[in-house]
């Protein structure tokens, strides 16, 4: 009852700020909360909606820390030095020729890396991909290095995690990784890191970004985003894996945070089969009362993501994952609409609902009778977020969502708090729960920005993304909204299995 009290305490508010500063509002705005009509009535006089600020209002408002917060976690293991350039411009100081875009699994030439750029750039999709000629690699890193206005940050999925959480009060946080020289200095001096992980030379990664609109030729970018690759051999086989379990005894942490097993893909099927089945046993041998989150990347290898699947996702608690991790998740293992190439725009709310189920039911606790661990799902994408929960399992999901969105809103601008002078809203004012028969429609209430839905034994709560209009950085975005939807999470006691 408090929420729905305090989001119509704050509609109120809002309202009234909004016939202060528009006079020519309807006295009576309240009876305009119907979404039919809700853009067109919150509108100043020069016809600019303000829905926005009502979302970031009621964000403000409804995002609550859980009753019990973790006080520590271990992060591990992927870490690297990130380089930082604008990719039009670094292909062109390679002296490439634009062209036509092409997808390549593994990168072997300045051409291949050219092609895959454009591939995904005239999407406006993010991708990873591992460079296999290590001499080419370390020449092109060399001009990213020295291309003007080229920054040096903290990369790894793991590395990025554990400085997001190391930004919260009384919080532990153990990151295990290769560490070089240049890392450690970088990581937040309240990132405990263990002798096992330093060592004397820093793994660099580099990150082609682009723009929204921006134009190589004929090729234009939709929308802002980023191409990642590198020759990374430490976290390519997961070096860290093992001392970062056996640390875990020692540290005592409430929760574990897994991430890098996309790197090992790009060292070719020989390696990843056996390395795959260690990595496994390793994560297996975590003790039961230390829940895991696995955070997903961008993968091209149908049978190595329909192996991670089968033998990773299940013995994990929580996954956290985009659209395209999502879409290629279904692919590998022919679920919902894996007929689908590529989503068409923002990604149907009701085909995403299909897919995460799928996942629950059939690789977690979903189903009542499946002896897996997994319970969570954080979806992100562009427009809107979704968690989906196994029923019992997990507290504080609604703020736990808004959180991760409002951190998507803000991050990406490169500011501290939303400036909704800066952002726009992209996410369906109404959507299905599914694509197919029975499918309820749902709506989206600005002042209560969470909508919730069940199916089975699995809820899902979803909220929009107040989008950046002019994004400043977009590497390390969805790291940052695990890290935030983790930390307003509370995971329940679980009864005996």
């Amino acid at each position: 009852m408090w929420r729905k009290a305090s989001a119509a305490a704050l509609l109120a508010l809002a309202v009234g700020y909004f016939y202060h500063d528009s006079p020519n509002l309807p006295q009576n705005i309240l009876q305009y909360v119907s979404i039919s009509n809700f853009q067109s009535s919150f509108q100043n006089p020069n016809g600019q909606t303000r829905v926005e600020w009502i979302i970031s209002a009621a964000w403000d408002t409804l995002i609550t820390l859980p009753n019990r917060q973790w006080s520590r976690m271990a992060v591990g293991v992927n870490a690297c030095v990130d380089v930082v350039v604008s990719g039009v411009g670094l292909l062109q100081a390679l002296a490439v020729d634009p062209g036509p875009g092409r997808d390549h699994e593994v990168l072997h030439s300045k051409e291949d890396l050219k092609e895959t750029f454009i591939h995904y750039m005239e999407r406006g999709a993010a991708a990873e991909r591992f460079f296999s000629n290590k001499e080419i690699f370390q020449r092109i890193a060399r001009a990213a290095a020295e291309y003007p206005g080229a920054k040096l940050y903290v990369g790894g999925n793991a590395a990025l995690i554990g400085q997001k959480l190391a930004t919260y009060p009384d919080l532990m946080v153990l990151l295990c990784g290769p560490v070089g020289p240049k890392l450690h200095e970088m990581l937040d001096e309240q990132i405990l890191v263990p002798a096992e992980s330093l060592q004397e030379t820093d793994e660099f990664h580099l990150i082609l970004e682009y723009k929204a609109g921006e134009q190589w030729a004929s090729t234009q970018a939709p929308q802002a985003n980023r191409f990642i690759f590198s020759h990374d051999v430490s976290n390519g086989e997961m070096s860290a894996l093992e001392a970062f379990v056996a640390s875990l005894d020692e540290f005592q942490p409430e929760l574990v945070v897994l991430s890098g097993f996309h790197m090992m893909e790009g060292q070719g099927r020989e390696m990843w089969e056996g390395r795959l089945k260690e990595a496994v046993s390793a994560v297996s041998n975590i003790r039961k009362d230390f829940p895991i989150h696995l955070e997903l990347a961008s993968m091209t290898d149908k049978e190595y993501m329909n192996r991670i699947m089968q033998e990773v996702i299940p013995i994990v608690t929580s996954i956290g994952l985009n659209e395209q991790e999502l879409l290629f998740l279904t692919q590998s293992g022919e679920g919902p609409h894996s007929e689908l190439a590529s989503w068409k725009g923002i990604p149907d709310v009701g085909q995403v609902s299909d897919i995460l189920l799928w996942v629950l039911e059939e690789h977690g606790r979903g189903d009542p009778s499946s002896e897996a661990d997994l319970t969570r799902i954080h979806f992100h994408t562009l427009a809107y977020h979704i968690l989906a929960t196994v029923e019992g399992h997990w507290g504080n999901q609604a703020a736990a969502v808004m959180a991760g969105a409002r951190v998507a809103s803000s991050q990406a601008c490169g500011l501290e708090a939303v400036d909704v002078n800066k952002v726009e809203l992209k996410a369906p004012l109404e959507f299905y729960s599914s694509h197919s028969e029975p499918r309820e429609k749902l709506i989206l209430n600005p002042a209560e920005p969470v909508t919730t839905w069940h199916r089975g034994n699995v809820t899902f709560h979803m909220t929009p993304v107040l989008v950046c209009t002019q994004p400043l950085r977009t590497v390390g975005l969805g790291d940052a909204i695990s890290a935030a939807g983790l930390m307003y999470s509370e995971l329940k006691t679980q009864p005996p299995f």
